[in-house]
């Protein structure tokens, strides 16, 4: 992997982002903001399920007025989704909001922008500059004819600087896309026209296997290469499914340390067990892990611990017995059916700080 970019901190709350920052996961409710005993309810579950930063649209002047019930109940910044009326970006941080997020070019009148920005600087909050084929102002779709990498990071940059002219920096930057080809362009272009954090995302990137893998290549491709300090997968599902997406690609370029990894060989005609519903079974179990933990389950026992050597833990299945080991080890054999239970067992014993399920 490329070294991090080098990009200012921004505070969102009490979530720094940017410098060195851990590279921190966003999701969105789908919830009407104004129910707020729903809204929290999402929120808390997300919270739960590792959401770091968490975004609810602003439509209404009663979506904005419900932030402030919405924002005692829960314990991660709340960042408020605005799309043309000003008005609501200021309501929201009145509100509590600890960031906006507005695409500018929607706004209407620079006038208006102008507002939204003394707005944050009162209240010290922080804004997300949104950059999209929705938004692209009409002149650059005159000049590049529609949405490509180039537009849209002129009209970023555009953005930015209007907004230093305002003497206002406190900003993440987005340019999402749902190409993923030119998503990626997008990102690499504006890293080296600015130092701000840059939000990462495929935006309508589909429903789970569709948008998990065009979000995994966009966001991934860019991590690797030292770009980008916060991410939202964008589902067409539960936002639950999207953390689970998000906290995966983190974990694959080992960019994400609160919780374990379970690994698993792809089965083959030499597996005598159900290996799948063993897989799914020890993922399942072992959640609980709060660590860094790598657990590998194999349907092998000759290649089994070969293979997986790096793992902390392992299962190696053969027909009616199979073998566990431990930092590539073996440490015992087991009949298959209390393969999984051992397995458990040996893990707690170890880590007796971690709360099981």
């Amino acid at each position: 992997m490329h070294s991090r970019r080098s990009s200012r901190v921004v505070n969102i709350g009490n979530v720094a982002i940017g410098g060195q920052n851990p590279i921190a996961i966003q999701s969105m409710c789908t919830t009407k903001t104004h129910n707020i005993k729903a809204t929290v309810k999402q929120i808390l579950a997300l919270e739960k399920a590792g959401c770091e930063i968490v975004r609810v649209t602003v439509p209404f002047p009663k979506d904005a007025e419900a932030l402030a019930a919405i924002k005692e109940q829960i314990h991660i910044p709340l960042v408020a989704d605005i799309h043309f009326d000003y008005r609501m970006a200021i309501a929201a941080m009145k509100n509590g909001a600890d960031k906006i997020r507005i695409n500018p070019g929607n706004i209407g009148k620079k006038e208006w922008v102008v507002e939204v920005i003394e707005a944050a600087k009162q209240y010290k909050k922080a804004i997300r500059i949104g950059v999209n084929a929705g938004s692209l102002e009409k002149d650059l779709w005159a000049k590049y004819g529609r949405p490509s990498p180039e537009a849209l990071v002129e009209s970023a940059v555009r953005w930015t600087e209007f907004f230093e002219k305002e003497k206002f920096h406190n900003l993440v930057i987005a340019l999402k896309s749902s190409n993923v080809p030119e998503m990626i362009e997008s990102y690499e272009r504006m890293a080296t026209k600015c130092d701000y954090p840059l939000h990462l995302g495929v935006t309508e990137a589909g429903t789970f296997v569709t948008g998990s893998v065009k979000s995994a290549v966009g966001i991934g491709s860019l991590l690797v290469n030292g770009i980008g300090d916060t991410i939202r997968v964008s589902l067409s599902e539960d936002p639950l499914e999207e953390l689970k997406v998000a906290k995966e690609i983190l974990k694959s370029l080992h960019l994400y340390s609160k919780e374990r990894t379970v690994i698993a060989c792809p089965t083959c005609g030499r597996v005598e067990v159900n290996l799948i519903k063993l897989a799914h079974q020890v993922e399942e179990k072992t959640a609980y892990l709060k660590k860094p933990i790598k657990i590998a389950v194999m349907g092998c026992v000759v290649n089994g611990p070969g293979e997986s050597r790096e793992a902390d833990y392992g299962i190696a299945a053969g027909r009616g017995c199979g073998i566990l080991y431990k930092n590539g080890q073996v440490v015992k054999t087991v009949e298959e059916k209390y393969l999984l239970k051992e397995l458990l067992a040996m893990i707690a014993v170890d880590h007796p700080d971690q709360k099981t399920l």
